[in-house]
């Protein structure tokens, strides 16, 4: 009878809401430390991956300023060629247009 009376007394507690069960506690711990560790790194990606975006968009706007750069060499070389020499700058001109009419032509 005296085994009953415990069970008994186990079963109020643990109704009362004060936690005796050190598997539940260990496992609530357990849950716990895992979700602090996914938190923490998820937290490292995060940075990681802000990090990684910020130099990539450095790296791109310089590649851009230098294709920009480039672009206008190119054009100011262009136009210095053509003033340079007009005559060829026509027959360049006339030569591409036949091409390009020839090309549309047989479509």
């Amino acid at each position: 009878m005296a085994s009953s009376q415990q069970t008994t007394a186990k079963t109020s507690t643990v109704g009362n809401g004060s936690l005796n069960a050190p598997v539940t506690e260990r496992a609530s711990e357990a849950a716990h430390h895992a979700v602090d560790s996914m938190a923490m790194k998820a937290s490292a990606a995060e940075d990681t991956l802000r990090k990684t975006a910020a130099t990539s968009k450095e790296a791109i706007s310089h590649k851009q300023e230098e294709i920009k750069q480039q672009l206008q060499s190119s054009y100011s070389k262009t136009r210095s060629l053509a003033e340079q020499n007009p005559l060829a700058t026509a027959g360049i001109a006339f030569v591409a247009g036949m091409l390009v009419t020839t090309l549309l032509r047989r479509r």
